[in-house]
């Protein structure tokens, strides 16, 4: 059915310095199969203090944060839920009546992925990145009784902070490191980033793995995916990681869970 906007239309948008077109068609899609009143809108901005005062003013009901400002968001709303705030890191606001409240569902999906997968916690891994999306899949790890795990990031302050915080090791690069599971949680191999073509980690690390975690979500077959499916190693994808992300925001912001064929049908959607 075609919805018609109008005075009373909510509107829900997302804040990323390179968006995709995933969260729109995923969120939108969902919009017009409840035949809920609402729209959604991705936004580029450099100006993560204005973009917030807007999402205030004009009572935006929601609005998802992406790179790099998952971390800068965090002094510009009014409370932390406690999946944002044990990870000092937000990637959803929920608006009410100009009351800013964060969240993080990334971290949400990720452990439902760890599960889903049967991805064993005995197996060492490899996270590359110290962000807050890196900070997701540390706790998400930690969560799931992952205890051998080495934080790889040039970042040494950031890097051994997120190590010392879960418990894990840190080194600047990874050298000689091997492990069974490696976790790309950079920029590397992201649609239009100037690293888009990048190998996150060296087809010598990919060989000696197990399983290939690439949370970049677009492409959803980035360079990292598709090197690892060449060697036919397990893979979890950032598109994976999106779409339950995604869903968890569509329940904050509407209080409506989809059914579970609805919501692949939004995602197989939202990726075509």
């Amino acid at each position: 059915m075609t919805r018609h906007l109008n005075k009373d239309t909510i509107v829900c948008m997302s804040l990323s310095a390179r968006p995709s077109n995933f969260g729109t068609r995923f969120h939108n899609y969902l919009y017009d199969a409840l035949d809920l009143d609402y729209l959604y809108k991705a936004f580029a901005t450099d100006d993560i203090h204005g973009a917030i005062a807007g999402v205030r003013a004009l009572r935006i009901r929601g609005c998802a944060i992406s790179m790099p400002f998952k971390e800068a968001v965090i002094p510009l709303v009014d409370e932390l839920d406690a999946s944002a705030r044990v990870i000092d890191s937000v990637n959803t606001v929920v608006n009410s009546d100009g009351y800013l409240k964060a969240y993080n569902t990334d971290y949400l999906a990720i452990y439902q992925l760890l599960e889903q997968y049967a991805v064993n916690p005995e197996l060492p891994f490899i996270l590359q990145g110290s962000g807050g999306m890196a900070k997701a899949v540390a706790a998400a790890f930690q969560a799931r009784g992952f205890r051998n795990g080495t934080i790889v990031a040039r970042n040494a302050a950031r890097g051994q902070a997120l190590a010392a915080q879960y418990g894990y090791q840190w080194a600047a690069g990874c050298g000689d490191l091997r492990a069974a599971i490696l976790v790309n949680a950079t920029p590397l191999g992201m649609a239009g980033a100037v690293e888009a073509s990048q190998l996150a980690f060296s087809e010598q690390l990919i060989h000696s793995a197990e399983v290939v975690f690439d949370v970049v979500a677009m492409p959803a077959r980035t360079p990292l995916i598709e090197a690892a499916q060449r060697q036919n190693k397990c893979v979890i994808t950032g598109a994976e990681v999106f779409a339950i992300q995604a869903v968890e925001q569509f329940v904050l912001y509407t209080g409506i869970r989809p059914q579970e064929d609805l919501f692949q049908a939004a995602a197989a959607y939202a990726r075509g």
